[in-house]
């Protein structure tokens, strides 16, 4: 392997401390149009660094390992803490070292290490680590109450809502994203182990087969319904779109949070059983694609251009009224529109013979009340959904990206 893929044991020795410099030497890093570096492959380390936070158009990676958590310290002093070691520590991580000085094998035998060591001998792997702050964090308990945007405001309930609050909400997340499932379970894991004490995870979410493409050269990957999700997504290259429908401008709520995203979660149960016994021809009709190539109904190729207005052999509309794709287009959904980075899920049978499979759902935009919500009000009326229930969700504040060694997470909404 080459230079990008020296161990973390290797490494080791060349961590100075918290404000570790995470430019490898020797290492590819290309910066994005969006100003994320992003790695020139997937070995390679992504900065933590940056304008924006990493993790939202970044180059989707294939495995995540998303997690909710609740406060349990009420000291301001203890949160501006966690938030300093876990930037400490994720700056670390993503460059491929260890999340502590010492690592998982270096430190004092009568003293539990400072890192788990599941990652040791393994590349960055593309890790990246995205910070949100939920509602439930603005109580009161912080002195953070005035600081709260009116952007998380409460989602309303929609058609097809069954959430379980124990898989839902949260006052912190940390969405992590990699190559290599077992580097972004260490990296959660071990953020999780900083914040004993002041933190316990409420709930968690591993994912695999990223079913969105966020850049213009990433394929369009599918679904666990076997249709390609996300050919319509907002990309990496389309600047224009990112300012205006994903990055909160300056004067567009509070300061802290210019350059940063607001992000929504929905664990989206698919009733796998019922859909795999439906008709090819009635699966198209519900998304609103052919199967195979992901192509508009009245069209042969992905990204031909959707015609709601095309009508069939038999003369009705090719795209049907209530196909998902039509009521999730921006033109139908007043404008509305979302970077998507989601992942599918399987996690075991429900006890009852039934998968327990579907979609993680994950959009960031400039405003939930202007981007998710318009879009899922507008899928009341959805046809898919009969095949799905949304059993979790989720509403967070993902703060700017980290100037700099020596800053944290979410340092402006402190100052």
């Amino acid at each position: 392997m080459g230079e990008s893929n020296i161990s973390r044991r290797t490494m080791l020795g060349l961590v100075g401390g918290a404000g570790v410099a995470v430019g490898v030497a020797g290492t590819s890093l290309a910066l994005g149009p969006s100003g994320v570096a992003q790695a020139a492959d997937v070995s390679a380390p992504i900065s933590f660094y940056g304008t924006h936070q990493a993790g939202i158009t970044t180059p989707a990676q294939d495995r995540l390992h998303f997690a909710s958590f609740d406060l349990i310290t009420k000291s301001r002093d203890d949160l501006i803490a966690l938030l300093r070691a876990w930037s400490a520590a994720a700056a670390q991580m993503t460059a491929g070292h260890p999340a502590g000085a010492t690592g998982a094998v270096d430190g004092h035998p009568a003293a539990p290490p400072d890192d788990t060591g599941e990652a040791l001998d393994l590349p960055p792997g593309g890790l990246t680590l995205t910070i949100g702050f939920g509602p439930s964090m603005f109580d009161g308990r912080f002195g953070l109450a005035d600081r709260k945007p009116a952007a998380l405001a409460e989602l309303p309930h929609f058609v097809g809502d069954a959430l379980r609050p124990e898989i839902s909400d949260g006052d912190l997340c940390v969405q992590a994203c990699a190559y290599d499932p077992q580097v972004a379970v260490h990296a959660i894991r071990n953020l999780a182990r900083i914040g004993f004490g002041k933190v316990s995870v409420r709930w968690s979410q591993l994912g695999f087969g990223r079913t969105s493409a966020t850049t213009r050269d990433q394929v369009t990957p599918r679904n666990m319904m076997g249709f390609k999700d996300g050919t319509n997504n907002i990309k990496a290259e389309d600047t224009q779109l990112l300012d205006e429908h994903v990055w909160v401008p300056q004067g567009d709520g509070p300061a802290w949070m210019t350059g940063g995203s607001y992000m929504v979660t929905r664990r989206i149960r698919m009733t796998i059983e019922t859909w795999d016994r439906t008709s090819l021809a009635e699966q198209e009709g519900v998304i609103g694609r052919t199967k195979k190539a992901g192509a508009p109904m009245h069209a042969t190729g992905e990204f031909d251009e959707l015609d709601f207005e095309a009508k069939g052999p038999d003369g009705k509309p090719a795209t049907p009224m209530d196909a998902h794709v039509r009521l999730a287009h921006h033109t139908q959904a007043k404008g509305a529109r979302i970077l998507r980075r989601g992942y599918n899920f399987a996690d075991g049978s429900d006890g009852l013979g039934r998968l327990d499979a579907g979609l993680f759902f994950i959009a960031y935009q400039r405003d939930p009340r202007t981007g998710f919500v318009p879009i899922q009000q507008n899928l009341g009326g959805d046809a898919l959904n009969e095949y799905i229930r949304h059993v979790g969700s989720g509403l967070f504040a993902c703060p700017p990206g980290v100037a700099g060694p020596g800053g944290f997470w979410g340092e402006g909404l402190f100052a």
